[in-house]
């Protein structure tokens, strides 16, 4: 079964000096700050679109690497994963790299490495991304 979730924004005023709030509605865990000064420069409390979609891209590769992890028959004890998402002004989204760090007992680094360019290559948002450079550092703790 499909399921779909929902986030809204209110954005008020320009681009340079305007400000938005975006909700996670489906969820209800809380609304955030946006502005431009946030996405371009020091984020100052505030979120960007980028910092999000990082928090996603983080969040859907750990899970298909996970289910990659087990099928293979060795499931990971810990897998801790960051996104960075590089924003460059007038230009957009210029790549993405993850970086994972895991605990995976009886799995050789060889093996760890294979899995995790699979979950990049396979989760549902690197696949949605698939205009932007994603790269990958992978890594047994």
């Amino acid at each position: 079964m499909a399921t779909v979730r929902h986030a809204h924004t209110v954005w008020q005023g320009d681009l340079l000096k305007g400000s938005g709030v975006v909700t996670l509605d489906s969820s209800g865990l809380g609304s955030y700050d946006v502005s431009w000064p946030a996405r371009s420069e020091e984020p100052n409390g505030k979120t960007s679109p980028e910092e999000l979609i990082a928090a996603a891209h983080s969040a859907c590769f750990s899970m298909a690497f996970s289910n990659g992890l087990a099928k293979a028959g060795n499931t990971p004890t810990r897998l801790d994963t960051k996104a960075d998402v590089t924003f460059q002004p007038g230009e957009g989204i210029t790549g993405i790299h993850l970086t994972v760090r895991g605990e995976v007992p009886g799995l050789s680094a060889e093996e760890f490495q294979s899995l995790a360019e699979e979950a990049k290559k396979n989760c549902p948002v690197s696949q949605a991304l698939t205009g932007t450079t994603i790269t990958l550092t992978a890594e047994l703790a």
